[in-house]
């Protein structure tokens, strides 16, 4: 297995707009321009799922982190760096290493201070753990580009970072990170805070020389899913088995934000106690990305429809697979993917993609954004996230 040749590889601005690249340009944002709603299943959307409430957690410290950051930029940056909470960029993330839709500002353009303190509004948002994963994805994209001779198109400061809102007057406000395998999406109403859509991938996901040797990424989340379905008998494994391939790619990815997806696989009810434990420790990993606080209020709210959810799975257990964990309030996606930075045309375990989205209306807290605008009576420059400018 080697690496692609540089025939074509992923650019930070592409040297030739080709047709095809124009054409899936124009269909991202005619994507983006289809008004939100949000992911559902065929019985439509279900409404009611996301009272707007208190959480108790106080978020002080993530609001001033954001007030000193912007505060920190020239007058030419903070023009780049901020954006009304309604502006369509929010839907304009994706996972290509290729610069066309990015906006905000490039981490690597700030200077170290100023990155800095981008970095710290993620690190008070995030657990340890979930700040440390995202770092280390950044760091495994400098791998990459070490490997293939591409560090200025492929390191671990190419994410676009951008504030929504107005984080110092107590609106609702938010901040995305937008990057090869790194696109995290966080919105605060109030003291509630959403954390998706959050897409973190890897390629590869050990860094097995370089300046970040040894850094490795969703060995926990690979082996929790694949013990979560070895360990179940075989009536069970038949019942969470979805489908006999896997598919071809995440169902819920970039531009997919009204995708209908049924629930399919087991309910975490009819699973053994030993097995249900589990399966909430797989949940664990994905919704303890977010600081503590707020990792235990969405574990609550998605425990409170465990009878709704379902772990689904294809694949082999000892090989490459795909999982998924679909409730109503929250959709997990995991799998081993082929090669794009590699020449493997089958997926492999040196390709993995994840995501997490809150279905029925709330990705990017839509739902949260509209009843505040509804209680408050604010113009739509704080309303949910529109379908253009």
């Amino acid at each position: 297995m080697g690496l692609r040749k540089r025939g074509s590889p992923p650019t930070r601005r592409p040297a030739l707009w080709t047709p095809d690249l124009l054409a899936k340009i124009e269909w991202r944002v005619q994507s983006a321009a289809i008004p939100f709603r949000g992911l559902s299943t065929k019985g439509g959307l279900r409404r009611g799922l996301y009272p707007l409430t208190s959480t108790g957690v106080d978020i002080t410290g993530i609001r001033r982190a954001a007030v000193d950051y912007l505060a920190a930029l020239k007058p030419e940056q903070l023009a780049e760096a901020r954006f009304p909470m309604h502006d369509v960029s929010w839907r304009h993330w994706g996972n290509g290493a290729r610069y066309f839709l990015r906006h905000g500002i490039c981490l690597e353009d700030l200077g170290e201070h100023q990155r800095e303190l981008a970095l710290d509004v993620l690190r008070r948002s995030l657990s340890d753990a979930g700040y440390q994963q995202m770092i280390d994805l950044m760091r495994l994209n400098l791998t990459i580009g070490e490997l293939r001779g591409e560090t200025d198109e492929l390191n671990e400061w190419l994410y676009w970072f951008s504030v929504y809102g107005e984080p110092g007057q107590g609106r609702p406000w938010g901040w995305q990170l937008d990057g090869h395998h790194v696109c995290v999406n966080c919105v605060f109403v109030g003291d509630q805070m959403v954390l998706t859509p959050s897409f973190l991938g890897a390629e590869p996901v050990v860094a097995e020389g370089g300046k970040f040797a040894g850094t490795t990424a969703f060995r926990a989340e690979e082996a929790l899913g694949q013990r979560l379905f070895a360990g179940l008998d075989p009536a069970r494994q038949r019942k969470a088995t979805i489908a006999e391939g896997l598919p071809e790619d995440l169902f819920v990815g970039a531009f997919r934000d009204n995708f209908e997806l049924n629930y399919a696989g087991i309910p975490f009810g009819e699973l053994t106690e030993d097995q249900h434990a589990m399966a909430v420790d797989l949940l664990d990993l994905y919704v303890g990305r977010a600081n503590p606080g707020h990792a235990k209020v969405r574990r609550d709210e998605v425990l409170a429809h465990a009878d709704e959810t379902h772990f689904g799975w294809v694949g082999d257990a000892d090989g490459v697979f795909y999982y998924r964990v679909h409730s109503p309030v929250i959709l997990i996606e995991f799998e081993h993917q082929a090669g794009v930075m590699y020449d493997n045309d089958v997926p492999t375990r040196r390709h993995i993609h994840t995501i997490v989205r809150t279905p029925n209306g709330n990705d990017y807290g839509a739902d949260l954004l509209r009843q505040h605008h509804e209680r408050h009576h604010h113009h739509h420059g704080h309303g949910e996230p529109r379908s253009g400018r």
